[in-house]
C-alpha cells in the first residue's frame, strides 16, 4: 500500500482550502418532477456507490468504460481520479483490483496529487492474464482529520485544557485502528492511545506517539463512509502482448533454390525453414511472423515485382488466399503438412520463440469461400465480383469480404478457422488490413476467442488514419503498426512518441523499421550506419519492435518510382546465406543480437509509459531514457538521425527522470562499446556514424 508521500504533508498543512459553503435556510418547494423535467437531470444518480463522496475522471477508462483498458500481467497500471468532500475534514482514495474471478484484492492507496487539485494518484498490479476489474473508493479519514486540527490547535498556542474532547477522540479512534494494522504495529498504535490518555504527562509526551502514526496509518487507514465508485474493465494479457522483439520471413525462401534469372527451381518447406527458427532465436527475436502459409490462388496470380502475368513457376503472392487444396484452414501443398506445421511451431517454442500467423481475411478468386458464398463478395454491375483497388494499385489477385451480406455467417467461418490454428498451437495473429473490415467485428471476434483462449494475441497491421488506428486499439487489439517508419526528424519522434504515451492504457505500439510492402526511402540510401540508426529507435524507443528478414543484410535497393523492394519476396522466392554474411562482416546480425539482449536484460525498456526525452541542442539528435523505479534499472540513449556526418551535441538531463538530483553524478557504460563515462546534468556527445551513430547507456550511481 505504499509509503506515506510527500505531497500528504502538504494537504495536511493546506486542507483548509477556499471552499465555500452555502447554507440553505429552508427546503426549497420543488414542482412536480417527471423524468423528461429539467429538475429529473439535477437528480442523476449519485457519482459513487455509498451516496457520500463524488468519484470523477477515473483513468484508465476507455469510452466511459465501453472497452477495457489494457495491462500485462506484473505491470504496474497508472490510476488516477478526482474526489473531494465538503468542510476541512480530511479523505483519503484507493482503488480495489477485482480478479477474473470476482476475488477482491487488497485496496491499493492513492496519493494526492498537487494541493487544490483534488486529484488523486496511484498504482494498480494484476497479476494474472482475464478479464479484471477496478474501483476507486474515497472516503472519510478521521486520523488525518484529528492529525491536522490538533496540529492546528497546538501551533495555536492552545492547552491541554482546550484539547481535552481531542485527546479523548484521538485515543478512541487510535483504538479503532489498530485493529486494522500489521501485527507488528498494533503496538505502537495502542501505547499512542494510552499516552492520549495520561492526564500525568506533558502536552507534548501525550499527543507527539499520536501525531507520529502518519506513515502507519497510510498504509492501514481508518476509513469511514466508505464510497466505491463505478467498477471499470481491465483486461490483463501475458507479458509478450507489451514486450516483444518480432522477426518476419517466408519460409517458402528458407531452403528454397532459384535460378540465374531468379526463377523458382525448388519451393522452401517448414522443414528446410526450420534451422532458421534457431537463427531467429539467436539474435533475440521471440515471435517469428509468417506471412499467410494457405495454397495460393493461381487465377489472376501476380508474376514477380507485381507484374500482371505469371508464368508457370511463378510462386504468387500468398496473400492472394485459397486454391483448389482449399482456403484459410487450409496449408500450402509446397510448404508441407499440418503435422509439420505443428512441428514447426513447437521447434519455435522449443528455441524460445512462437509463432505468430497472418490472419488475411480476403481470397484468390479460386478460394472455395467464392464458389460456396458468393453472397460474402461484392458483386459488380457486369456481375463480375470485385477485386482490391488502392488507386492506383490493382489486386486483380484479391477478392475482399463483404461483411454487410451475411455477417453472422462470416462471424461463424471467421471463429473456426482462428480457433483451428489456436488448436494447432498459434497463440499469436498479424491481422492484415484491419481497417478495411468492419470495427465491430473484430471487437466480436476477439472477444470470443480470448473466451477460448486468453493468451491469444492480435497485432494490427492498419497504417492508415488515426482515428481508425486508435478505434482498433480501443476494441481490443492487442498491438498495432504505427507511423513509426516515416517519422525520421527528431521533433517528429519526440511528438510521436508522446502521443502514443497518452493512448497507451488501450494502444501497445510495435516499430517496424521496414515491411515486405514498405522500403522507406531513408534506407534506400541512407546505408549500413542508418540500418543501425533505426533498429536503436524502434528497439528502444518502443517495447515491441519488429522488421523483416534482409535488413540485417542492408537490403536496400527499391523498385523505381516506389516505396517497395525491387524483386520483392512477396512475388518470388528469395534464398539468402545468412550465415556466409555474417561470417564476412556483412550482417547487422550481431548488432541486432546485442540490441535484444539489452533490451532483455533491462526492464526499463518493457515499457512505453516511463519514456522521457532529454534536452540536447543539436536536432540531428536524439536523448531519451527509460527508467524502472521497482529495479532502480536506467538505460540513456543518445543516437544521432544523421547516417552521413558526424555530429556534436550537449545534453541538458532531467536529472529527478534519471534518479539523481540536480547537481550529482554518474558512470554511464555504453552496451555496445562497453565504454564508460562520467557524466552530470551536461555533457558533450560526438557520434560518428561509421563508428557507432549511438551510445546505448546504463546509469550506475556513484559507490
Amino acid at each position: 500500500m505504499g509509503e506515506t508521500p510527500e505531497a500528504l504533508k502538504t494537504e495536511i498543512a493546506t486542507t483548509e482550502a477556499t471552499d465555500t459553503e452555502i447554507a440553505l435556510s429552508a427546503e426549497p418547494v420543488r414542482p412536480q418532477e417527471t423524468a423528461e423535467s429539467p429538475a429529473a437531470a439535477f437528480h442523476a444518480p449519485p457519482l459513487g456507490v455509498g451516496q457520500r463522496f463524488p468519484i470523477e475522471r477515473v483513468t484508465p477508462q476507455i469510452e466511459g468504460g465501453r472497452f477495457a483498458a489494457k495491462a500485462v500481467v506484473g505491470e504496474f497500471v497508472p490510476v488516477s481520479a478526482v474526489s473531494y468532500r465538503e468542510g476541512h475534514a480530511m479523505m483519503g482514495t484507493n482503488v480495489v483490483l477485482i480478479a477474473p474471478d470476482g476475488t477482491e484484492g487488497p485496496f491499493n492507496r492513492l496519493r494526492p496529487g498537487p494541493a487544490g487539485t483534488d486529484s488523486w494518484h496511484g498504482e494498480m498490479r494484476p497479476d494474472a492474464v482475464g478479464a479484471w476489474t477496478f474501483a476507486i473508493e474515497a472516503f472519510s479519514d478521521p486520523y488525518l482529520t484529528w492529525h491536522s486540527a490538533v496540529s492546528k490547535k497546538i501551533a495555536a498556542g492552545q492547552g491541554l485544557e482546550d484539547l481535552a474532547n481531542d485527546m479523548a477522540e484521538g485515543a478512541a479512534l487510535l483504538r479503532e485502528a489498530a485493529d486494522g494494522v500489521a501485527a507488528d504495529e498494533r503496538g505502537r498504535v495502542l501505547g499512542a492511545a494510552g499516552a492520549l490518555d495520561d492526564a500525568a504527562i506533558p502536552l507534548f509526551a501525550r499527543v507527539s506517539p499520536a501525531l507520529g502514526l502518519t506513515d502507519v496509518l497510510w498504509r492501514f487507514p481508518l476509513r469511514h463512509q466508505v464510497t466505491r465508485g463505478e467498477a471499470l474493465p481491465l483486461w490483463c494479457d501475458r507479458e509478450r502482448a507489451l514486450f516483444s522483439a518480432w522477426y518476419e520471413f517466408f519460409p517458402r525462401s528458407e531452403g528454397a533454390v532459384v535460378d540465374e534469372q531468379g526463377k523458382p527451381v525448388k519451393h522452401g518447406t517448414f522443414a528446410s525453414a526450420t534451422p532458421r527458427l534457431a537463427q531467429v532465436a539467436d539474435m533475440g527475436f521471440d515471435v517469428v511472423y509468417l506471412p499467410p502459409i494457405h495454397p495460393i490462388g493461381r487465377v489472376n496470380r501476380k508474376g514477380p515485382n507485381n507484374t500482371l502475368v505469371a508464368g508457370p513457376d511463378d510462386v504468387g503472392s500468398p496473400w492472394a488466399i485459397g486454391a483448389e487444396e482449399g482456403g484459410h484452414d487450409a496449408i500450402h501443398p509446397e510448404l508441407g503438412t499440418l503435422e509439420e506445421f505443428r512441428a514447426f511451431v513447437a521447434e519455435a517454442r522449443r528455441v524460445g520463440a512462437e509463432i505468430a500467423m497472418d490472419l488475411a481475411l480476403q481470397c484468390a478468386p479460386d478460394h472455395p469461400w467464392v464458389t460456396e458464398h458468393p453472397e460474402w463478395f461484392t458483386t459488380r454491375a457486369d456481375g463480375s465480383i470485385a477485386y482490391a483497388e488502392n488507386p492506383p494499385k490493382k489486386y486483380q489477385d484479391i477478392y475482399p469480404l463483404n461483411f454487410d451480406n451475411d455477417p453472422e455467417g462470416i462471424r461463424a467461418e471467421v471463429l473456426r478457422v482462428v480457433l483451428h490454428w489456436v488448436g494447432a498451437g498459434v497463440k499469436i495473429f498479424r491481422v492484415d488490413n484491419p481497417h478495411t473490415k468492419p470495427v465491430g467485428f473484430w471487437h466480436w471476434i476477439i472477444g470470443e476467442v480470448k473466451a477460448v483462449d486468453p493468451d491469444v494475441l492480435f497485432l494490427a497491421e492498419a497504417f492508415t488514419r488515426p482515428a481508425m488506428m486508435h478505434g482498433l486499439g480501443k476494441i481490443g487489439f492487442t498491438q498495432s503498426y504505427t507511423y513509426f517508419t516515416w517519422r525520421v526528424q527528431a521533433w517528429e519522434l519526440r511528438e510521436y512518441v508522446q502521443e502514443l504515451i497518452a493512448a497507451a492504457d488501450y494502444m501497445r505500439p510495435n516499430f517496424w523499421p521496414n515491411t515486405p510492402d514498405i522500403l522507406p526511402e531513408h534506407l534506400q540510401h541512407g546505408g549500413p550506419p542508418m540500418f543501425k540508426i533505426r533498429a536503436v529507435l524502434a528497439a528502444l524507443l518502443s517495447p515491441s519492435w519488429g522488421m523483416y528478414a534482409g535488413f540485417e543484410l542492408f537490403e536496400h535497393l527499391p523498385r523505381p518510382g516506389a516505396e517497395e523492394y525491387l524483386d520483392n519476396e512477396k512475388y518470388q522466392l528469395r534464398p539468402r546465406d545468412w550465415a556466409a554474411a555474417e561470417r564476412n562482416g556483412e550482417s547487422l546480425a550481431p548488432y541486432l543480437r546485442r540490441l535484444n539482449t539489452v533490451r532483455r536484460e533491462h526492464p526499463a525498456l518493457h515499457r512505453l509509459r516511463n519514456t522521457v526525452f532529454h534536452g540536447i541542442d543539436n536536432e540531428q539528435m536524439l536523448c531519451f531514457s527509460k527508467r524502472d523505479t521497482q529495479t532502480d534499472d536506467t538505460v540513456l540513449v543518445v543516437v544521432s538521425l544523421d547516417s552521413s556526418n558526424v555530429q556534436w551535441g550537449n545534453t541538458t538531463l532531467d536529472m529527478p527522470a534519471l534518479g539523481f538530483d540536480w547537481h550529482e553524478r554518474f558512470t554511464v557504460r555504453d552496451e555496445v562499446t562497453g565504454a564508460t563515462f562520467d557524466w552530470g546534468q551536461h555533457n558533450a556527445v560526438r557520434l560518428d556514424p561509421y563508428y557507432e551513430p549511438a551510445h546505448v547507456f546504463t546509469v550506475h550511481r556513484h559507490r
